[in-house]
């Protein structure tokens, strides 16, 4: 099973147990073993940090940064990686195509959202009304 996961980029520590609960229950329990997650914000920092703890446990997942653009920092490529055709999209919709390819690989998104106006609650609205893909949203 393949997750991916849509935050605010400013998110609240309070949501770090709920997420790793969450997590723990999708490895456990219903076979979850590829993360894709991006690189905007708290929420993606939280979720590779516990993402990376539950792999010191859970040996057989495995996880991915999906970025929309080169970063200006150097990056693990082993935990990297680039949506196919991203590089011939504008810079100012590069964030939309990587979100749009995350959720086609989801069965099940992961969700922190205050509100869901913008491109990311779109992503998130989108992969919920999809009937094979499961959506988690906490606030």
């Amino acid at each position: 099973m393949t997750c991916t996961f849509f935050g605010h980029r400013n998110t609240p520590r309070s949501v770090r147990g709920k997420l790793k609960e969450t997590l723990i229950d999708l490895i456990e329990n219903k076979g979850a073993d590829m993360f894709y997650v991006g690189n905007h914000g708290s929420f993606d920092r939280m979720t590779v940090s516990v993402l990376k703890e539950l792999k010191a446990e859970y040996t057989n997942i495995d996880f991915r940064i999906v970025l929309a653009y080169l970063p200006n920092y150097e990056v693990n490529s082993e935990e990297t990686e680039f949506p196919e055709g991203i590089e011939a999209v504008p810079k100012k919709y590069a964030i939309s195509f990587r979100n749009k390819w995350m959720v086609g690989k989801a069965d099940t998104v992961i969700a922190y959202l205050v509100h869901d106006q913008g491109g990311r609650g779109g992503s998130v609205r989108k992969a919920c009304r999809a009937p094979q893909i499961t959506c988690h949203k906490f606030v």
